[in-house]
């Protein structure tokens, strides 16, 4: 199914309604699985034409997409990523964690940005950030396609290269996502040290869920922009 190519429309409304000069697209990858970080992408890419066939990442096929974050290395401004283990997972809860990556991402690029524009409704960024949500932001935005790219890639190859000791949970080819071989890994193994042990899947694991964390709910709340 073709797909409309992302614009710098919400870029380019940024620039006119707040003064920002660079403006950075943010998407994470990684929030629905089992084991593995959350992985958040900030990319910074102008207002340059993007490279043939950019838009949301889970909608390119695995062996374009590696080849289009290798092209997006060298297209985009610039670009950080940012990291939540499993463990600040557990202890923090999946919104905080999404906001501790996202501001290490936003922290690496060379230049503070003035502006960003975040995938999806909810923005769990916050102060001091100035956010545009944007849903399907990775579909329309070419900021937030190409962070979406750059994370997906990323993150994946980082969980295709943990140890063999892991080889029959696949990591390589669930990247750390439900499926039929990850959970009969999980039965028969339980969770290894990169496993999310604060998830309800803990719960289906009669001889593991002794394993489970219980984490306490968070009473601070996100002072939003």
């Amino acid at each position: 199914m073709p797909y409309e190519p992302p614009t710098h429309r919400v870029e380019r409304s940024l620039r006119a309604t707040t003064g920002a000069k660079i403006v950075a697209g943010v998407d994470e990858v990684g929030r629905g699985a089992w084991a593995g970080p959350v992985t958040v992408c900030a990319a910074v890419t102008g207002l340059r034409r993007p490279p043939e066939g950019l838009t949301d990442s889970k909608l390119i096929p695995p062996p374009r997409r590696a080849e289009l974050a290798e092209e997006l290395n060298g297209w985009v401004t610039a670009h950080a990523l940012g990291h939540a283990s499993p463990e600040e997972i557990d202890e923090l809860g999946m919104t905080a964690s999404l906001r501790l990556a996202a501001v290490r991402a936003l922290e690496g690029l060379p230049v503070r940005p003035d502006a960003v524009i975040l995938d999806g409704k909810h923005d769990y960024l916050g102060r001091p950030w100035r956010v545009r949500t944007v849903i399907k932001g990775d579909q329309s935005c070419v900021a937030v396609a190409a962070a979406s790219v750059i994370a997906k890639v990323h993150r994946d190859a980082m969980m295709a290269q943990l140890p063999e000791d892991y080889a029959d949970f696949a990591f390589h080819d669930n990247a750390g996502y439900p499926s039929p071989v990850h959970r009969a890994a999980l039965e028969v193994r339980g969770p290894t040290p990169y496993h999310r042990l604060s998830w309800s899947y803990m719960d289906a694991l009669t001889r593991w869920k002794h394993l489970k964390r219980t984490r306490n709910e968070p009473t601070e709340q996100i002072e939003l922009f």
